[in-house]
């Protein structure tokens, strides 16, 4: 067991602050490791990554800090990975959840598409991102459910940030309703735009039926919705374009692009179904495409900014296109 008690000097300081000072010769895993197994005490205590130290609190850390170094770095088990099939026919084979980066707090993951964001109908009990997260959660030792502080259509692939800790969960959506979390995407669009930048701005409301919900244009009763985008490479018949959105409306880009006549490629909802198939066959384009590549927001008072690149099924796609 290592004991340190708190002076002055790392009296107001976060328990997992403290640990990377006191212990700066120990990677981050470590210490992620050994808090979710309850290992650290706080006089007497189980410490909670967030805790606010006091001057004359005892730390107890009740494990040897190159054992947990070894156990951390040496090979895992896992006992959830299986094959699912999608319902873009892609087939992809669930190993492990793609995570970005992680921290104590929260993650960043890379959601593949054809992998719904949460459960719901359609979805087949244990076959969403959320509920993968959560069997990572168990495995990790959290007493507290991963969640999703936002969510990608289930075509669409790229960045969401996951919440670790209740109060990081709160910290986040708040971040994300006050527009402080801002998101990026890449997307393939019919047609050559006129600008090389501009901005769509088109109230949404959404409509109900059988085939499923849907956004459209109503400037009556639906929702402020701001997109803007600029031209990140010119095609024969097609503009790949990066997208900033202001607002976060279920299918917001999907809809807003197709309101002025230029769908997304692969886009079996707002799309030209026509266009869709033919480009299918000709580039092999299996799956919408739509790829949330950057999340740029403010953390513990530093910028940070995640990337994500093109799945390579996507970048394939663009190669052809090329040639």
């Amino acid at each position: 067991m290592i004991t340190r008690t708190i002076d002055r000097n790392f009296a107001n300081m976060r328990l997992d602050r403290f640990l990377r000072k006191a212990f700066p010769e120990e990677s981050l895993s470590v210490f992620f490791a050994i808090l979710r197994k309850k290992k650290v005490r706080v006089n007497g205590a189980i410490g909670k990554a967030n805790l606010l130290l006091q001057e004359g609190d005892t730390v107890c850390i009740y494990e040897n800090l190159k054992s947990a170094a070894a156990a951390e770095t040496a090979p895992q088990k896992t006992s959830w990975g299986k094959s699912i099939s999608t319902g873009n026919g892609s087939g992809w084979k669930k190993q492990r959840l793609d995570i970005i980066l992680e921290t104590e707090d929260y993650l960043v993951v890379n959601k593949p598409s054809g992998l719904a964001s949460q459960p719901g109908s359609g979805t087949r009990p244990g076959e969403s991102l959320v509920e993968y997260l959560w069997e990572w959660g168990r495995e990790q030792k959290l007493d507290f459910k991963p969640t999703l502080a936002h969510r990608l259509d289930q075509e669409t692939s790229g960045l969401l940030l996951v919440a670790l800790h209740g109060d990081t969960l709160r910290d986040l959506t708040r971040l994300i309703r006050e527009h402080e979390v801002k998101k990026f995407y890449l997307a393939l669009v019919k047609g050559n735009l006129e600008k090389e930048k501009g901005t769509i701005e088109a109230s949404l409301a959404r409509t109900d039926n059988a085939k499923g919900s849907k956004m459209q244009i109503d400037d009556k009763n639906g929702k402020k919705s701001i997109t803007h985008y600029s031209v990140k490479t010119h095609y024969k018949g097609y503009d790949l374009v990066k997208i900033n959105l202001e607002t976060g409306r279920m299918h917001q880009i999907r809809a807003h692009f197709a309101s002025i006549g230029h769908p997304l490629l692969g886009d079996t909802r707002y799309g030209d179904f026509a266009l869709n198939r033919d480009f299918k066959k000709q580039y092999g384009l299996n799956r919408l495409f739509l790829h949330s590549c950057r999340l740029e927001y403010p953390w513990q008072g530093k910028s940070t900014v995640q990337d994500c690149p093109l799945p390579k099924e996507l970048q394939e796609v663009l190669k052809k296109l090329q040639r």
